[in-house]
């Protein structure tokens, strides 16, 4: 299939329709290009047949619903099936999923604005019934190791079993929580730092962080000491209230993966209980019990709607990320030793204001199916 290509000065991505990919995004800022985003190195003839679609062209960054294992293969059909051009303005992309979600018609929508670092991501569930696990999937290439900071968490979970263990090697302990991102329990009876890329050598690791309630903005910074920039992954905390980290990293030694599947940061926002070994078999769920949504509810007669924001930047000082506040249009990065960049940015985009106080409003549908 024909890859899309979308830009806006300063920025620009292209699109897949053979599993919904983000791919190829290119920021240009203060006269530097940044390429943050991973892509396997393998082939697609290279990946077993009996092998989820989507790990033939793994990269960049996906809708995953159901996120982890489902009916209609890991990660859903929004990351393995196909997904229809529709017609949108300047610096917009809009497709439609071929075929259903739970009933539900998924609509997906990724745009830019001239002079903004970011990519704005919207994903419409029409209809349907039920609730599911739902996340984007992006992957950040981090050859070099990188630094990591997020907005407040409740507390770090593991899976109820290590990723690998016979086929390859996991580090972390298996299923624990910890309210200390720098010193979650590892497999040997030590600690690792979250904050930090890699934890370990040769492994593979999933471990997911709960938003604090209180949180008015949920975000993610990747620090890329080497390469002088910063990703950047922003969400509305009331809405997906979990960031999921993927550390893929030479620990799975089947093909295709083969040892050589290096430096891969997934940062996947959403809202996941499964995920969490512990917390999912708790009733209620502490996510549950504080408010928070641990999946996504379908409704037959509505829409649901998934918003998400990812970006890049430069950061030439590497320091990790302190803080990351909106203000209007302005969102404000600051480093833990002074360093501070100003973006501007669709301040409403997350709908974070009417969030705060009431549930959002049913989205308008500006388009026709």
């Amino acid at each position: 299939m024909t890859q899309t290509q979308i830009s806006a000065r300063g920025i620009r991505f292209a699109f897949d329709p053979q599993g919904g990919v983000l791919d190829s995004l290119a920021v240009t800022d203060e006269g530097a290009e940044i390429a943050p985003l991973h892509r396997a190195p393998w082939s697609p003839d290279e990946v077993p047949a009996d092998a989820p679609p989507h790990q033939r062209w793994l990269r960049g960054d996906f809708l995953a619903a159901p996120m982890g294992p489902g009916p209609q293969g890991l990660h859903g059909l929004p990351a393995n099936g196909d997904w229809t051009m529709m017609p949108a303005g300047p610096g917009t992309l809009r497709a439609v999923l071929s075929g259903e979600v739970q009933g539900a018609t998924v609509v997906k929508e990724l745009s830019v604005t001239d002079d903004h670092p970011f990519v704005y991501q919207r994903h419409l569930f029409i209809g349907g019934s039920g609730a599911l696990p739902v996340s984007n999937h992006a992957m950040v290439s981090v050859p070099n190791g990188a630094k990591l900071s997020f907005s407040r968490k409740r507390w770090w979970e593991t899976l109820d079993a290590p990723l690998e263990t016979s086929g390859g090697r996991s580090c972390l302990a298996y299923p624990r929580r910890a309210e200390d991102a720098a010193e979650f329990p590892a497999a040997d009876g030590g600690v690792v730092n979250l904050h930090r890329y890699p934890f370990g050598p040769e492994h593979e690791d999933f471990v997911s962080g709960i938003e604090d309630p209180a949180s008015r903005l949920g975000w993610t910074a990747v620090v890329r000491p080497t390469e002088g920039d910063l990703f950047l992954s922003l969400r509305n905390p009331r809405v997906l209230p979990m960031t999921m980290l993927w550390h893929s990293n030479g620990g799975r030694d089947y093909a295709p993966w083969n040892r050589r599947h290096l430096g891969c940061l997934g940062v996947e926002e959403g809202a996941v209980l499964p995920v969490l070994g512990l917390s999912s078999r708790e009733k209620p769920d502490p996510l549950t019990a504080a408010g928070q949504p641990a999946l996504l509810t379908l409704d037959p007669f509505g829409t649901a709607e998934v918003r998400h924001i990812l970006g890049a930047i430069r950061w030439p000082s590497g320091q990790s990320v302190a803080g990351v506040m909106l203000e209007g249009d302005v969102l404000t990065v600051t480093g833990d030793w002074g360093a501070e960049r100003k973006l501007p940015i669709r301040g409403d985009w997350l709908h974070l204001a009417e969030m705060a106080s009431a549930p959002p409003k049913k989205p308008a549908l500006d388009w026709d199916l």
